[in-house]
């Protein structure tokens, strides 16, 4: 069991752009402790043997200051949609075309996004957009792929999770993130058959890997090296 742990003082390490919230987890399996950035660069993170010490772990954080604003400043820069940019949507930069005077829903064409309605809600309206594409895509896919694998349709969810792609729950439920929308369609098919891979084996062991490279029609070493480089951007404009 992993046992996670946010102290009540609120732990934080001193950067030169001010303190960055620390969240301490402790790990059973853990025999050193390893730091880690969130993927929003708003928080790191220690993980520690349980006989670890929250002393120790500042102490490690802070002492790596250096590389955690190194990688902070990798990090894409938050940018929230706005009429007159773009909006990335199955791997293409989408025109965001806003006119208060028009209807509220959102209607994509090959180059460009029209929706009308309050500026303010703009952001919030161009999200529940996405996930609902992201659904119905989620839906196909699982279906395609469950059927080469000669199982059932899954169960599914959508998250927002920050640090995964997707899961698979023993029972075979599936939760995938909505963000891999805005990604080219070959890498969210990409981690739909991973996904389903595990529905058959639960681990990554060389059965799962060969079952994977049966699934996928594509290219998957190119669909993860798309996701390890571009993955972060595709948190930039959400929360």
């Amino acid at each position: 069991m992993i046992d996670w742990l946010r102290e009540p003082a609120d732990p934080v390490v001193a950067l030169a752009g001010g303190d960055l919230p620390l969240v301490i987890r402790r790990h059973p399996r853990a025999t050193r402790m390893t730091l880690r950035l969130a993927d929003d660069g708003e928080s790191a993170r220690v993980t520690l043997p349980r006989w670890g010490t929250t002393r120790e772990a500042l102490k490690f954080a802070q002492s790596r200051a250096d590389w955690l604003e190194l990688q902070r400043a990798k990090k894409p820069a938050r940018a929230e949609p706005v009429p007159g940019g773009s909006l990335s949507f199955r791997g293409r930069a989408l025109a965001i075309d806003w006119c208060e005077s028009r209807p509220r829903r959102v209607l994509a064409s090959d180059n460009a996004i029209r929706l009308g309605g309050p500026r303010e809600t703009l952001t919030p309206r161009l999200k529940r957009w996405l996930q609902g594409e992201a659904r119905e895509l989620f839906a196909e896919d699982l279906a395609f792929y469950a059927g080469r694998a000669g199982l059932s349709t899954p169960d599914f969810s959508l998250s927002g999770a920050r640090r995964r792609w997707g899961s698979c729950s023993s029972n075979g439920t599936v939760r995938l993130n909505w963000r891999l929308v805005m990604a080219p369609d070959h890498v969210r098919r990409s981690v739909v058959a991973h996904e389903t891979a595990h529905r058959v084996h639960f681990d990554h062991s060389p059965a799962f890997h060969a079952l994977l490279a049966d699934l996928f029609e594509g290219d998957l070493p190119h669909a993860e090296a798309w996701l390890k480089a571009n993955g972060p951007g595709l948190f930039a404009s959400f929360d």
